[in-house]
């Protein structure tokens, strides 16, 4: 992983709805809970402008987060972020402090690639996605940043299932890994035909010229 996301964090005492506001509020920080890993939950807070500009990389929900309390630092990954329902602003964050003999699971994005040279794009189809991400499961070593979707040989009509996926060595769909089944399988993208076109109205032009 290349990336590197640090957060200082203070411990924090004042604990409850009110100490919440004021914090946000008076000081501009984000309250926090680091639990997991057979540790006691810690109540943390971290600075709301240091937080915001980490969120802005998408890397920031996928990857091994260090937080730093001094000469302390702890491996976490976020788990939950709650924001201002209206403004959008971080109010709260949880993160789940990691083992690296254990695994963890995370939500995980699909990158959809080629959409551009799809071969049912090329044909006249038009792309539906169904999923923008997946849920792993890993040690935290093996935690991809995102996984990949080559659309380039994807034909109008045609879909692709999460067992179509190429993920990385060491890592396991977690959908999958509850059956083979079609209800397991889940569709992540599909290659739709134009409205007023597509295959039957291909076969019918063939068909006409024979």
């Amino acid at each position: 992983m290349a990336e590197d996301f640090t957060l200082n964090i203070e411990p924090r005492a004042d604990l409850g709805k009110g100490a919440s506001r004021r914090l946000r509020r008076l000081e501009q920080k984000v309250p926090a809970v680091i639990y997991g890993a057979g540790q006691e939950p810690a109540s943390i807070s971290v600075l709301l402008r240091e937080l915001v500009k980490q969120l802005e990389s998408e890397a920031f929900y996928s990857h091994v987060l260090t937080l730093k309390e001094g000469e302390t630092e702890t491996k976490v990954v976020l788990k939950d972020l709650q924001r201002h329902p209206a403004k959008g602003f971080p109010m709260h964050a949880d993160f789940l402090r990691i083992d690296e003999t254990h695994k963890i699971t995370m939500h995980i994005p699909l990158h959809f690639i080629n959409e551009s040279k799809c071969a049912g794009v090329k044909a006249g189809g038009t792309i539906a996605h169904q999923l923008t991400d997946v849920v792993v499961s890993c040690l935290p070593q093996n935690l991809p940043e995102f996984i990949e979707v080559d659309m380039s040989e994807v034909n109008v009509g045609e879909s692709l299932h999460l067992s179509d996926l190429k993920v990385p060595e060491g890592v396991q769909l977690v959908e999958i890994s509850h059956g083979d089944s079609h209800d397991h399988d889940l569709t992540v993208v599909n290659v739709n035909a134009a409205k007023g076109g597509g295959s039957d109205a291909e076969a019918e032009t063939e068909e006409g010229a024979t």
